[in-house]
């Protein structure tokens, strides 16, 4: 699930006439996209290589939660399957046969649809395979009532195996996005439940700058417009940078206290956000940003 990690504003003003275009009309911070990542099994964290700071990449395994449980249940219910299969293996090897040509043609049929739409394939042909489907789905029925009650105990196996081998997957925890670890909510050793938080991670690639405009300018940019924003550079002079407005409030709010503005204040406001690409990682979670809407494009 992604949330996003709202900072104080340490600034904003509000410019509802600007005399100089280079004047910027809105002001805030940066923030970062953040993702909770929680846990989705239960039991013991036996591994857990997280820190705060890291950086980790989408798909890394991180950490790891008792798997014996589930290991030992896994293999109780392969071998009563292979049990229940020795019975009646030819029946059930049949079965699987005639299912998968009968998968094989259930394919073909969706290949054949698309075909006929763009005129090129005949409907005669579909209803052919559609007959052939027919004839198969009889001749698995057929095999499986060879032996229905072993052919439902296999099938029942397989399922159970199926989910088990789900619960294995899922107490390995595997990090969801590119991103820096900005905080650690868990440690190894410590019991982990279903939906239990574990970390936070943020993306560092595209931040968003949220600030504040006046009722009296919402109209001049829609939502997508582009806009310029502009940083701190190390001269003491102004870096500017593409962005693009990537929410605006519906709804008014009273101008924080802290809010300084060069002309006089206004009661109410609308939140907004602009999203800009991070690409040199000049961009930081709670960085003073300005924005500039004297060029603003859709």
């Amino acid at each position: 699930m992604n949330i996003v990690c709202y900072t104080p504003l340490v600034a904003m003003a509000l410019v509802a006439c600007g005399g100089n275009e280079r004047e910027a009309e809105a002001y805030g911070n940066f923030e970062a996209v953040e993702t909770l990542v929680s846990a989705k099994g239960a039991g013991e964290l036996v591994d857990f290589r997280v820190e705060e700071g890291m950086i980790l990449k989408a798909g890394e395994v991180v950490g790891l939660i008792d798997t014996a449980t589930i290991v030992l249940q896994l293999e109780d219910v392969l071998s009563s399957r292979e049990a229940t299969a020795s019975q009646a293996r030819n029946v059930v090897a049949q079965v699987a046969v005639q299912e998968a040509r009968l998968a094989d043609l259930r394919r073909e049929e969706e290949r054949l649809i698309k075909l006929v739409v763009g005129k090129a394939a005949t409907q005669k042909q579909l209803d052919d395979l559609r007959g052939q489907i027919a004839i198969q789905e009889r001749q698995v029925a057929a095999a499986a009532a060879l032996n229905p009650s072993i052919v439902a105990q296999v099938r029942a196996f397989d399922a159970r195996a199926a989910l088990l081998r789900k619960q294995l997957d899922d107490l390995f925890i595997d990090n969801p996005v590119n991103g820096t670890v900005v905080s650690k909510l868990a440690e190894p050793h410590e019991l982990a439940t279903p939906g239990r938080p574990l970390y936070r991670i943020a993306t560092m690639d595209t931040l968003e700058l949220r600030a504040y405009i006046s009722g009296a300018r919402l109209g001049s940019f829609p939502l997508g417009a582009a806009v310029e924003v502009g940083i701190d550079a190390g001269d003491g002079s102004i870096t500017r940078m593409p962005g693009r407005v990537s929410w605006v409030s519906s709804e008014a709010e009273f101008t924080p206290k802290t809010i300084q503005t060069r002309e006089e204040r206004v009661d109410m406001v609308y939140a907004f956000k602009v999203r800009v690409a991070n690409a040199n990682g000049v961009l930081k979670n709670g960085m003073p940003g300005e924005v500039y809407l004297e060029h603003v494009t859709r």
